[in-house]
């Protein structure tokens, strides 16, 4: 089944994409799956091939391709059946780097990033106690002449023990002193490998999928003057700007894991045969696949629609958030037609549907909560009271 391309500005990509998930078939992920493993040659494909420098600019060693490019790479590794939820963070946490850190910055650490010889894979903002609830985190980094000493916990870090690199955020004033309590966090580049051992404890959490999600500890972690981000204090809203990026990116991911759900369901449906047809010309199970077809391409042009905006420098933050709402709903209700499709061999590890089953769940939840996105929409878009 060909599902029909949203545009072809990027048709050329989406197949040399496909090529490549090509070499990383289903036994590949369920291995590692298995023993929650990290997809190192998976990773390393991607970044021989440059995909993950797409986004950077040119002049740092990147493609200098828009946002639309790197959300039709993440959409083509989900739709061939693979997971890019090893690698996708590198494409949202450089754009902090690349729009507030420093022309030194820049240049020391974004033409390692392209060429792989550093992994900016963590991105450190949730805390246990916190939450959502970003600006009342607790981690504290304290000045202390030319260093920072952080101390503090971040939870759901995911990829801490495959990075380089983590985008850190942290209270450099408290908030009892500051105006507004969005003020007073920064943002820092820290070098977790040199940092290990030395104030940074990694402990990996076991989750229902292979996400490889991670609590990061700081104890005194000492860091470097020179790897703040941008101004002291600014760093929320340096994290914000990345947001509307983030969630599209993941919306995506989301489009690519319904079109495989979808394109798994129709194929089984027309092969099994039960009752002398294929269970397919059942309007109880075409029509469950045939409405999270609909749904998808619905999501999916709102998605375009934002991304649009974006690349032109318009206001994206409705399209943003409710593509990434619809996005995830969609891969969801793909993917429980499809498992209801299969029946009892939707369970079975190797269809791979129960395992895109688990891994495309987490986007109902995260990167941001489907409550948050509904909170902003009554907010920002219809004008309603703050409902939170």
């Amino acid at each position: 089944m060909d599902m029909p391309m949203p545009t072809d500005a990027h048709a050329e990509i989406r197949e040399e994409v496909r090529k490549l998930c090509a070499r990383f078939p289903g036994e590949y992920w369920r291995e590692l799956d298995q023993r929650r493993g990290y997809p190192t040659e998976f990773v390393q494909a991607l970044t021989e091939a440059g995909w993950l420098a797409a986004l950077i600019p040119e002049e740092y060693g990147g493609s200098g391709l828009p946002l639309s490019a790197g959300a039709a790479i993440l959409e083509e590794i989900h739709a061939s059946g693979c997971n890019a939820a090893a690698c996708h963070a590198q494409m949202y946490t450089m754009g902090t780097v690349l729009k507030h850190g420093s022309e030194e910055q820049k240049r020391k650490y974004l033409p390692k990033i392209a060429t792989g010889e550093l992994r900016l894979q963590a991105f450190g903002v949730t805390e246990p106690t916190s939450g959502t609830d970003t600006t009342a985190l607790r981690t504290f980094a304290k000045k202390e002449g030319d260093k920072y000493i952080v101390n503090g916990q971040k939870i759901w870090t995911s990829r801490a023990e495959h990075s380089d690199l983590m985008l850190l955020l942290a209270r450099t004033t408290p908030r009892d002193q500051v105006k507004k309590k969005t003020e007073g966090l920064s943002t820092f580049l820290v070098d977790m490998k040199a940092a290990l051992g030395k104030g940074l404890t990694i402990r990996p959490i076991r989750t229902m999928m292979n996400h490889n999600s991670c609590e990061v500890f700081f104890d005194n972690m000492e860091v470097p003057a020179e790897n703040l981000v941008g101004q002291e204090g600014k760093g929320f809203r340096y994290i914000l700007d990345g947001m509307n990026a983030e969630r599209m990116l993941i919306s995506g991911e989301c489009i690519g894991d319904a079109k495989w759900f979808i394109e798994k369901a129709v194929e089984y449906s027309k092969q099994r045969v039960l009752f002398g047809h294929p269970i397919g010309k059942n309007q109880g199970v075409q029509f469950p696949i045939a409405k999270a077809y609909a749904a998808m391409r619905a999501a999916e042009a709102l998605l375009q629609q934002g991304l649009k905006k974006f690349e032109a420098g318009l206001p994206c933050g409705e399209e943003a958030n409710m593509g990434k709402m619809l996005c995830a709903d969609a891969a969801w209700m793909a993917a429980e037609a499809c498992i209801q499709t299969h029946g009892g061999f939707g369970f079975a590890e190797e269809y791979d549907v129960e395992r895109k089953y688990r891994e495309c769940r987490l986007y109902q939840v995260a990167p941001i909560s489907t409550n948050l996105v509904l909170s902003y929409i009554g907010e920002h878009v219809l004008g309603m009271p703050r409902s939170y």
